[in-house]
């Protein structure tokens, strides 16, 4: 009974572990969300910025994972080049190490009783709501250490340093043998891949390290499959991207697998060397515990900074052979009407940043909208092509038709975004995509009613006369002047965009169509045309009015702003 309350312990403790991490970073990535997303978005081509900005990254939020999903994210966005995100992954699995010197310093020093005044600290920040997610933060970081302490104890408590069985089982592996440690590899790596989550991994290395049960080679061998099957993560999250987010996520896994392969190539001289810097002799008996955490940390530590100073000059190298590894998928670029920036139910792991990925969709969208309303100025235009006409004409149906498929898609991903734990301003910018969305989509929608006027007025015997044509032009010039300033704001920062010229633009278009219907009623009565035609004249003049007001609903909820006398 007492074995089974032991087990228990050991998975309830590594539970809280992953759980007090996930809480820790998600409480970062609520406080600092947009300013890392600004930071990574301004990347130079500097490769040396490029490995500082992922390492300080992953060090905020305490997860590579977390920097590297949204690298691959920022890369299928296009806001990264390849090179670019090469760099900030090898920051990334810099930064990762520091996860591992706070775990071996909660092996090594009792420090559980200092997290009852984090707990109690945090709990009051979480409910005086302007701090709570330093509270939030607060309990992560104690709920981490509490459970390093309950890992340690119960290590203790396992005492697997007396369990013959096991220690016999550990012992007939061959610690100098070559296959014995590529054994251990692979079993790191398929236990990393398995329970996604090589600190829960790094934690129960380190249990059976101190515990005098597995030697410290083994440990570390452990830990080199711990970093292969970390890079899970990211290409999981690359399967529904484009070409350039795959590779990106190539990239990872050819800079962890590289770096094991030639540490295999000397591992016994490189973890001896290691361990010398620690102090300690690996082929001694008897060896501190407290030291093996340490050397832990110090191989992770090692291993990766001398692997990111060996690669970071052949950056240009691993795009060319990922490029070479990734071929584009079929019709990759053609295929006009996927989306492009977000896909299926694989939405990052940080909700917080996910944001930007619906941000660029939604700019696709307006560009698309504005490409449909081109094509319905050029429908109009068309006079004496038939078979012309009816091909434009099936297109802006097939546009119309995407665009109510792109509103309900880009407001699924919004609503599983809005499922995780997020900040304030996170959640009133969703609220804010939403809206555009509905927008742009009523956009299509009198996009193709303009079409459909058009199609009725050539299917009759009559046509406009030049006046109206003159003027129907003037209107549709401009309607495509508040759609330009409209995509010019959703592609660009809103502190930059004059908001009173779409608002002017507006008030242009509500005064033309006034005189427009004014002086249609003056034409009907003169005979210029019959009152058929004018009928559909003025239900293309309506629906770009219709069309303008959309368009600063747009504006105004992406400025935060009304119009006045709105």
């Amino acid at each position: 009974m007492s074995s089974i309350i032991i087990i228990f312990k050991l998975i309830g403790a590594l539970a809280l572990l992953i759980y007090g991490m996930k809480v820790m970073s998600e409480a970062l990535q609520k406080m600092a969300g947009s300013q890392l997303r600004h930071i990574l978005g301004a990347m130079t081509t500097n490769r040396f910025t490029g490995m500082l900005t992922g390492m300080f990254i992953t060090v905020s939020v305490q997860s590579s994972s977390a920097t590297t999903v949204m690298t691959v994210s920022f890369v299928n966005a296009g806001l990264l080049t390849l090179a670019q995100a090469i760099s900030v992954i090898m920051g990334a699995n810099i930064g990762t190490t520091l996860t591992a010197w706070i775990m071996s310093a909660g092996f090594s020093l009792n420090i559980t009783d200092f997290v009852w005044p984090a707990f109690f600290i945090g709990i009051i920040l979480i409910y005086m709501r302007r701090h709570r997610y330093i509270g939030d933060f607060l309990f992560g970081v104690a709920f981490m250490f509490f459970s390093l302490g309950a890992l340690s104890q119960t290590g203790k408590e396992m005492d697997l340093g007396h369990n013959a069985e096991l220690t016999s089982f550990f012992a007939s592996f061959d610690q100098n043998s070559f296959i014995t440690i590529v054994l251990f590899l692979a079993i790191g790596t398929i236990l990393t891949c398995i329970v996604q989550s090589s600190a829960a991994l790094m934690a129960i290395t380190m249990v059976l390290c101190t515990s005098g049960v597995l030697s410290i080679y083994h440990g570390i061998a452990l830990v080199m499959g711990e970093n292969i099957g970390t890079t899970l993560t990211a290409n999981l999250a690359a399967l529904t991207g484009n070409t350039q987010a795959r590779r990106a996520a190539m990239a990872h896994l050819f800079f962890n697998v590289f770096g094991v392969l030639w540490v295999l190539a000397c591992f016994y001289p490189f973890v001896n060397t290691v361990c010398s810097t620690v102090g300690i002799n690996p082929m001694t008996a008897h060896i501190n515990p407290v030291r093996l955490s340490f050397v832990l940390a110090a191989f992770h530590t090692a291993f990766n900074i001398t692997n990111t100073a060996i690669l970071i000059w052949f950056i240009p190298q691993i795009e060319r052979f990922c490029n070479w590894a990734i071929k584009p998928k079929k019709n990759d670029e053609e295929d006009e009407f996927r989306l492009c920036y977000i896909g299926g139910d694989n939405i990052m792991k940080t909700p917080e940043l996910s944001v930007l990925e619906a941000q660029k969709e939604i700019q696709s969208f307006a560009n698309r909208i504005q490409r449909m309303f081109g094509f319905v100025r050029e429908l109009l235009g068309m006079k004496k092509d038939e078979a012309a006409f009816a091909k434009l004409f099936s297109r802006i149906e097939k546009y119309e038709s995407i665009s109510d498929n792109m509103e309900i898609e880009i407001a699924k991903y919004l609503d599983n975004v809005s499922n995780g734990h997020l900040s304030d301003n996170t959640k009133a910018k969703i609220r804010t995509m939403l809206r555009e969305i509905s927008e742009i989509e009523s956009i299509g929608d009198s996009c193709y009613n303009i079409a459909r006027a058009i199609s009725r007025k050539n299917s009759g015997k009559e046509d406009f006369t030049e006046k109206q044509y003159e003027r129907l032009h003037q209107m549709l010039e401009l309607t495509d002047d508040s759609l330009t300033q409209m995509n010019s704001l959703l592609s660009g920062r809103k502190d930059n965009f004059d908001v009173n010229r779409s608002f002017n633009i507006e008030n242009e278009i509500n005064n033309y169509r006034t005189q427009l219907k004014n002086q249609n009623i003056n034409d009907v009565n003169n005979h210029e045309y019959t009152y058929a035609m004018g009928a559909i004249y003025m239900d293309i003049v309506s629906e770009c009015e219709k069309l303008g007001d959309y368009v600063v609903n747009v504006v105004e909820a992406r400025m935060g702003t009304r119009q006045k006398g709105a």
